[in-house]
């Protein structure tokens, strides 16, 4: 493969399969820097699957990700994953602040201890989610909007160039999808890289910068302002039945 220095993630060929039916199929995807970028796509469209595939979380069957040029085990201190709400043992047994630190280890070394400047970090990272006031609550005691906050903000004291989150509106408050939207815009004018899996079709040209609409293979990346339209959205679509119009 080929790599090219104007993109920050190139994925070359791709394919994913669960037992022998095809999940994600040859996929090619190049994201330039500091963009804040959608993946659409109808249900079992393989959107978690590619991000999962990504980073190392799911083995494809062939295929190659690189990151600023390098795979992800080099690169992995400068890459930050959300995972969906759902998919997290809420039951374990750590309060706010602990689990938000646990985004340090990657900097610190898992033998060494957190010292007063990753609390710190820590407890700005909260303030910057409006978990401020939480950081002593068990994750067990929150709702599902403030587990949402406290995953992103153990993604922001992480420091990474490269951020994945899996849905990260899924089961917040409009005031709380406002306020995320806000910090990743805010994240993308810094310089950073934004990969969001999303399923809001109506927030895409208003959220994001970027789009990639897959199903199974991609069918269309690019800025919003090129690809997201109703020839591309309907060939995402087509195989749910829905006509869609933007």
């Amino acid at each position: 493969m080929k790599l090219n220095k104007d993109y920050i993630i190139q994925v070359e060929d791709m394919t994913v399969a669960y037992q022998v039916k095809p999940v994600l199929w040859d996929i090619d995807l190049d994201i330039p820097k500091s963009v804040l970028m959608a993946i659409v796509g109808p249900n079992g469209a393989g959107k978690s699957t590619l991000i999962k595939a990504m980073l190392n979380l799911i083995k494809p069957i062939s295929g190659s990700v690189w990151f600023n040029g390098k795979t992800y085990e080099e690169e992995r201190k400068n890459i930050a994953y959300v995972p969906q709400s759902g998919s997290v043992d809420w039951d374990f047994p750590a309060d706010v602040l602990d689990v938000v630190l646990m985004g340090r280890y990657g900097l610190l070394g898992w033998v060494k201890r957190p010292k007063a400047k990753d609390k710190e970090k820590a407890m700005e990272a909260l303030k910057k989610v409006g978990m401020l006031e939480f950081a002593d609550r068990q994750i067990s005691q929150l709702s599902g909007g403030q587990k949402q906050r406290v995953f992103l903000a153990r993604a922001l004291v992480q420091e990474a160039d490269i951020y994945f989150m899996d849905e990260p509106f899924q089961g917040v408050d409009a005031k709380t999808e406002r306020a995320i939207i806000a910090l990743l815009q805010e994240l993308r004018a810094q310089g950073k890289t934004l990969i969001v899996v999303h399923h809001d079709l109506q927030t895409v040209p208003e959220y994001f910068d970027y789009v990639t609409l897959l199903n199974t293979e991609i069918i269309a990346s690019g800025p919003v302002s090129e690809v997201f339209t109703e020839e591309n959205l309907n060939k995402a679509y087509r195989s749910t039945g829905q006509i869609l119009k933007r």
